[in-house]
């Protein structure tokens, strides 16, 4: 059985429509996902990257395709009142309703479901404190346990490679993408191609470009 880390924001479009999609991707396969809430805030910051939204013309175009993609694959997805937002209450929420901030697949559908159905405001503070009550956390998720256990899982999937959601870690390869569902399918699969130096050689591909001066 492959074991796969599914590293996932809310905030993200691409990784609610890989979550709903995930199960039919990999239909038939043998199989474990955790599901590991990171900050993609602190993961772009890391890469010293701009998120999607931060961008002009590229903003409006995530909001078009994902709507498009969500049509095509029959998923409900309606745009929330704001967009981006601060997903940190979320991001916590989850993370507190596991003893190892691992929520389960109820948890994150429940958290995916209140950003993208309904085109509300997915960080209204009451709306929020609703959610609370209905996971009903073991622990506090302000608490500083919480917060340090997010802060640990998006270091993680840093180091790790991860530059972006959704992204996937199986047999210490990180995919990424809602278009890497078929790629991960074939790794899963235990398709030669990840084993024939493919993967290590894209990695030692020289760049044609200067350096850049720091």
């Amino acid at each position: 059985m492959k074991q796969i880390t599914f590293f996932l924001d809310f905030i993200s479009p691409y990784a609610y429509l890989a979550f709903k999609a995930l199960p039919q991707a990999l239909e038939g396969l043998s199989y474990n996902v955790r599901y590991q809430p990171v900050f993609l805030g602190g993961v772009l910051k890391a890469r010293q990257q701009l998120g999607p939204a931060e961008v002009p013309g590229k903003r409006e175009w995530v909001y078009r395709q994902s709507q498009w993609l969500a049509q095509a694959q029959g998923v409900r997805l309606d745009l929330p009142s704001g967009h981006p937002f601060n997903p940190l209450g979320l991001l916590r929420l989850a993370v507190a309703s596991d003893a190892q901030g691992l929520p389960n697949r109820y948890v994150c559908e429940t958290l995916f479901r209140h950003v993208w159905e309904g085109g509300q405001d997915a960080s209204d503070a009451q709306r929020l404190q609703k959610l609370t009550e209905q996971l009903a956390p073991a622990r506090d998720p302000n608490g500083d346990e919480v917060r340090d256990q997010l802060k640990a899982h998006t270091d993680s999937a840093i180091a790790q490679g991860v530059f972006g959601v959704p992204s996937y870690a199986v047999d210490g390869k990180v995919l990424w993408g809602l278009d890497a569902l078929p790629m991960l399918r074939a790794c899963v699969a235990g398709d030669p191609w990840f084993v024939d130096g493919h993967w290590e050689q894209a990695a030692a591909l020289p760049s044609g470009l200067p350096a850049r001066k720091a």
